[in-house]
């Protein structure tokens, strides 16, 4: 008797085969998908298969060459190999309009890494077509496999490659091996791409798809969309999304997803397990990648993350319940939900450098920590849910200095409704101070802070927020007495109006940005000098205070001791920080003497 093959770790749910309804309905599924550039023109589609073509052949020519000048034998040269393999996106067969392709170059064992970040980079200077290939084609990573040649038949897929390899190439091959798993251990793969663009478009467009920030990224949906597939095998893409909202908005989190058990290769590499892990253990949301070393790819998911993530299910099972019924149509799906009037506050986050250049360094490495920021709120007693946007916007005209350049993002928050009708003084100083000490001590300790770097974090009600976000995102609202973000003054603030807090957290080398103090000071809305940022929750408004310390004290309460000495270390990392580089104290010394002074004591700070 033929038993069909089993595909993942469990028995499927179901094996209905798909009926005349459901292909309608996937039809209509395409077609909903194609005003929004899911598909991929031919003319592109044959461009990027040229270019693949011609770096392939040029990859062959470098590694005959780099074999020449170590004077390898003429027949090893001549049969050495070397090969592209896509992943990602492209790899999957999901890309879209103007992505990206992800392509690893692997090579044989004499041709060293560094090889190919000096004499193939040259090469590639060389070609004519260098600036296509550098634009908007190709991100390129290497691998250097212990063979002594490279057959046109390598299957990446096979565990032994792995074996006496640099852990810097078992990183690289990672993408292809994850890929490559993914596409075997689903039963329909053309069912599985449909799924797949529907679901990513949908994640994008519900602002959930960002692995850096605590979502899920393309291979963490791609492996969530593939779990579906293996428990309705023969299930097609109208059915199959229904059902991806139904599996997931119940799924018993932190149960893991995996497409396949797990396997252990004895090459003692570090794989998720948390048996053996301590750290695993606390992962909420893990999606377990299915080829050696298994990793979690979602570790970067918070609470806050998670609760969104598991609503958006919700609402899009109701949906699809909709769509199946005949009652909606599947643009429903798509709409994309206003963000910003979501929540009653929020907190934006602004980074700004002098130059484009260092911008965009900067920005790079804030956006890498605002899951530290999330996680900080998170822990704050008095907040529920601290959800971040991942699209960042251009930072407000009225903020910018002469030629400076920033981004900002928003994070909307939800505060817990208090028993008592009084008022308490939520601080968020603290919260906001641990996660900017974070990012400028990795810029200092990795050499890449320049003067004039800041971040600056202020806490906005939803009826200011289009003072700040573009027209096109927000239209500007006609301006009432009582609206806008108003200038703090000497005094106590007015809790009649809708005024605001902004903290412009200190830079490590501006004298302007002094330490928090708990005096009132006059700020604009964006604008220096500091001061704490702070939220005063009623029953059932909360708003804006001046107030630095905590109105609320648990005394002996470790969480509260805590914070104090965070706060207490921070203001003393600045206030020694500041004082070295200060105008009155840096003329004192040469610039490059000044420079030393301050890494001895950075490094002294970090242990270093």
């Amino acid at each position: 008797m033929y038993t069909p093959k089993h595909y993942g770790i469990t028995s499927p749910i179901s094996l209905v085969q798909a009926k005349e309804a459901d292909l309608v309905l996937t039809h209509r599924l395409t077609e909903a998908l194609k005003p929004y550039g899911v598909f991929e023109e031919e003319l592109e589609l044959q461009r990027r298969i040229h270019v693949l073509g011609k770096l392939n052949t040029l990859v062959k020519e470098w590694i005959r060459d780099v074999s020449e000048t170590k004077n390898l034998p003429a027949s090893v040269i001549e049969s050495v190999g070397g090969k592209i393999f896509t992943f990602g996106s492209y790899r999957l067969g999901v890309h879209t309009k103007g992505a990206d392709i992800d392509a690893l170059f692997v090579a044989p064992r004499h041709v060293e890494r560094t090889d190919f970040f000096s004499s193939f980079l040259d090469k590639l200077k060389e070609q004519e077509e260098v600036k296509d290939l550098r634009v908007g084609i190709i991100d390129i990573l290497f691998a250097r496999l212990a063979l002594q040649t490279i057959p046109k038949n390598l299957d990446l897929r096979d565990d032994g490659l792995l074996k006496n390899l640099d852990i810097r190439c078992i990183r690289s091959l990672n993408g292809c091996r994850v890929t490559d798993e993914i596409l075997h251990l689903v039963p329909n793969i053309e069912n599985f791409r449909l799924t797949l663009r529907t679901i990513k478009l949908w994640a994008k467009r519900h602002n959930i798809y960002s692995n850096i920030l605590g979502f899920l990224g393309g291979v963490s949906w791609a492996m969530l969309v593939a779990r579906t597939c293996q428990l309705y095998p023969n299930a097609v893409a109208s059915t199959l999304v229904h059902k991806f909202f139904l599996v997931f908005s119940k799924w018993e989190w932190p149960n893991p997803v995996l497409l396949k058990q797990p396997e252990d290769c004895n090459l003692n590499l570090p794989v998720w397990d948390p048996r053996v892990t301590p750290s695993d253990r606390y992962h909420l949301m893990p999606i377990i990648t299915p080829a050696y070393p298994q990793q979690n790819s979602t570790y970067n998911v918070s609470v806050s993350t998670r609760a969104v993530m598991v609503d958006e299910f919700k609402q899009g099972l109701s949906i699809t319940d909709e769509i199946l019924q005949n009652k909606a149509e599947w643009s429903k799906l798509f709409d994309a939900p206003n963000f910003f009037q979501k929540y009653k506050h929020y907190i934006v986050l602004l980074a700004s450098a002098p130059t484009e250049k260092q911008h965009l360094e900067w920005v790079g490495l804030v956006e890498s920590k605002i899951r530290i920021l999330v996680g900080n709120l998170e822990k704050n007693e008095f907040i529920t849910l601290a959800h971040v946007n991942p699209q960042s916007f251009p930072g407000p005209k009225e903020s910018r200095e002469k030629e400076e350049v920033s981004t900002m993002w928003v994070i909307g928050v939800i505060f817990k409704k208090m028993e008592t009708s009084e008022n308490l003084n939520v601080d968020l100083t603290i919260d906001i101070q641990s996660f900017t000490d974070t990012v400028y001590r990795q810029a200092i300790s990795s050499k890449m802070f320049e003067a004039d770097m800041k971040i600056q974090a202020m806490h906005v009600k939803k009826r200011q927020l289009h003072q700040l976000l573009p027209s096109l995102v927000m239209p500007k609202r006609r301006k009432h007495s009582t609206e806008g973000l108003r200038q703090m003054n000497d005094s106590s603030l007015d809790l009649s109006l809708d005024s605001d807090n902004s903290m412009s957290v200190p830079s490590p080398t501006a004298l302007s940005a002094a330490v928090p103090t708990s005096t009132p000071v006059k700020s604009g809305p964006l604008g220096p000098p500091p001061s704490p940022i702070a939220a005063a929750a009623s029953q059932p408004e909360i708003q804006a205070s001046t107030m630095s310390p905590p109105a609320v004290k648990r005394p002996g309460s470790p969480m509260q001791e805590e914070r104090k000495r965070l706060k207490s270390d921070s203001e003393v990392f600045y206030s020694i920080l500041i004082a070295i580089v200060q105008p009155g104290v840096y003329r004192m010394y040469t610039p490059c003497t000044s420079l030393l002074l301050l890494q001895v004591f950075v490094a002294a700070i970090l242990g270093q």
